[in-house]
């Protein structure tokens, strides 16, 4: 480390940083992922953390916008797995999410819950896979955009229950939660802390939900595994990235004040709330999940015939 970067490190931040969320405001990413975190670096550093919303394209757009930025550490990426899917999506993405971007650390897992609405009358994720079966490519399925976590969640479902249902992106999760409320499409895969309060208020039913063991939130509803697809066991989750080339000291002193934040208790029951989980890994760590994330993901693009667009 040269003296210069420590000296920025240890000046940083000087100004407000701005934090890139490449999807709608009100998406579990935003909401969830991003801004209880950023308030919290915002009380720590004494200057604001503001986090806007560009979306479109998937992500892309807001992706892009953040690679073409000054690698100085005030202009941030929030994003999911989409950051690392979509290369393998697009013909021609406007960045390289390898080379156009550092990792900083890692934020938050989020289960999902696979739900329909009321007027469907599917009562059990049993139900929706025969109707589904017995309806080829009549049924479809929501994602918050093309390459999103709820796609890949939704794509791997589709695969393990051997079903054909049309898949239908919206720009964001609310947009596609409203047209799920209504039955305008059969189902989709969010959040369980973005559906929660549909679930409750009786706009949603919970079929199933994605992790490995049932959701505390969800008591009575059982795992995709449970429910007949042995082995399933998925989340969105969710992690920072800067500019490439932004020094490593100021990368360094990001991650360590978000893991900081994790340390906090208002912070770690703001999330349970939302039923997030934090990763709790190194950034090291995170980096490598990245990786073996990028190659489950080529598998299930292949596997379900998905064309780069």
């Amino acid at each position: 480390m040269t003296i210069a970067a420590g000296a920025a490190a240890q000046s940083y931040p000087a100004k407000p940083v701005h934090v890139i969320v490449p999807f709608s405001p009100g998406s579990g990413i935003d909401a969830i992922g991003a801004r209880p975190v950023m308030q919290k670096l915002a009380e720590m550093w004494g200057q604001p953390v503001i986090v806007e919303n560009r979306t479109g394209a998937g992500g892309t757009i807001g992706t892009a916008s953040v690679a073409k930025a000054p690698a100085d550490g005030y202009t941030l990426l929030v994003n999911s797995a989409a950051h690392v899917t979509n290369p393998l999506l697009y013909s021609n993405p406007p960045y390289d999410a390898a080379k156009d971007f550092v990792v900083v650390a890692p934020l938050v897992r989020l289960p999902n819950v696979l739900v329909v609405a009321p007027s469907m009358g599917i009562k059990s994720l049993s139900e929706l896979i025969a109707l589904a079966k017995a309806k080829p490519g009549q049924l479809n399925f929501a994602s918050s955009g093309t390459g999103t976590g709820t796609h890949f969640t939704a794509e791997k479902f589709k695969l393990m229950a051997g079903i054909d249902v049309e898949h239908i992106p919206y720009k964001g999760g609310p947009e596609a939660m409203t047209d799920v409320m209504t039955g305008r499409v059969t189902y989709w895969l969010p959040s369980i802390g973005t559906a929660l309060p549909f679930i409750q208020g009786g706009k949603l039913v919970a079929l199933a939900v994605t992790s490995r063991q049932r959701s505390a939130a969800l008591p009575n509803v059982p795992t995709l595994a449970e429910s007949g697809l042995a082995g399933f066991d998925d989340a969105l989750w969710m992690g920072v990235w800067a500019p490439a080339g932004t020094p490593a000291a100021i990368v360094g002193k990001i991650a360590q004040d978000i893991a900081r934040a994790f340390e906090m208790p208002d912070l770690r029951e703001r999330l349970a709330s939302n039923v997030a989980e934090p990763m709790d890994i190194t950034p090291a760590e995170f980096t490598r999940f990245i990786r073996t994330e990028t190659e489950a993901a080529a598998r299930v693009i292949k596997a379900a015939g998905i064309k780069p667009q």
